[in-house]
């Protein structure tokens, strides 16, 4: 219970102040400050409910961990569960602001294709989540670990995907953060939602097969 609640609330963060920062300060900050803005989203999740949870808040994640064993079924349904809640909580919450404050409630930091097709975007997306998810199992793994420093190298890796992510297909890699503006928004957002869920799950699992058939990451 405490993991799910945990998986909630940093979830809600990831979204509500990631995608807040798109919406709100998108236009004067740019891609260089999005990045940080997720980016640092994850360092204070992974410093806070880390240490209850792991700070994954992102399902493709929560796969590759189920995968090489560091979760179980239950665990992994119940980790995907709450991410989802968290995620439409941080949309919901951005969503009401907006309207409160008189703004467009069009927008909400949902994902786009620019510049690729649908191929394009799978590939952008399950290529970059691939190296978001395999580095997060090597710094956390018994083997590579490095506990002090896991969240500062997670964070900075979010940080480094997204600029090649945004100009392309607005930055997923988590199919949460995806999920819910989508669902909000509708439209073109909605049609494309399976980009960003197929891309980033794919990457995971290569990443996964990697991180333990290859680099060792699950001896101890």
């Amino acid at each position: 219970m405490k993991k799910g609640i945990a998986e909630v609330i940093g979830t809600f963060i990831l979204v509500f102040v990631g995608t807040g920062a798109v919406v709100l300060s998108g236009e004067s900050v740019g891609t260089l400050g999005i990045a940080v803005a997720f980016g640092l989203t994850i360092v204070a999740a992974a410093y806070s409910i880390g240490t209850i949870s792991g700070a994954h808040l992102n399902p493709a994640v929560s796969i590759a961990m189920f995968m090489n064993g560091r979760l179980n079924v239950t665990e992994l349904l119940t980790y995907i569960g709450a991410q989802i809640v968290g995620a439409f909580l941080g949309t919901a919450s951005l969503y009401g602001i907006l309207y409160n404050a008189n703004k467009s409630v069009d927008e909400l930091g949902q994902n786009a294709l620019q510049h690729v097709d649908a191929t394009g975007g799978l590939m952008v997306e399950g290529l970059l989540t691939f190296i978001f998810v395999l580095v997060i199992l090597t710094v956390t793994s018994k083997k590579f670990g490095q506990p002090s420093l896991a969240g500062l190298v997670i964070g900075f890796t979010l940080t480094l995907i997204h600029f090649v992510g945004v100009p392309l297909t607005g930055m997923s890699a988590n199919p949460a953060r995806s999920l819910a503006p989508a669902i909000f928004t509708g439209g073109v957002a909605f049609s494309d939602l399976w980009i960003f869920i197929v891309g980033p799950i794919l990457g995971a699992i290569v990443a996964a097969i990697i991180a333990k058939y290859v680099f060792d990451t699950e001896e101890e």
